[in-house]
């Protein structure tokens, strides 16, 4: 079973002002980790969130095993998308 992609309103304005290409990189990243997330994400230290590296850029977020749900938190440049965490 697939998991579903869900984006919280900050990631996807984020997501949106990105470039066209970029944009591209990461729908396609992100449509490759349905079927088992895990495989690709490494987990961010000290907090329950994941992160999936597409170049430069970094995309954090939550997974939910039991929901089969991905739910991206922050897109960004990989300077500044970890200064929250």
């Amino acid at each position: 079973m697939a998991y579903e992609i869900l984006f919280a309103k900050r990631a996807f304005d984020q997501f949106g002002k990105l470039e066209k290409n970029i944009r591209e990189k990461i729908a396609d990243k992100l449509k490759a980790i349905c079927d088992d997330p895990f495989k690709h994400v490494r987990k961010l230290h000290g907090f329950n969130l994941y992160r999936l590296r597409v170049g430069d850029y970094r995309v954090i977020m939550s997974i939910e095993k039991g929901k089969l749900i991905v739910f991206v938190l922050e897109v960004g440049h990989r300077n500044t998308v970890y200064r929250k965490y």
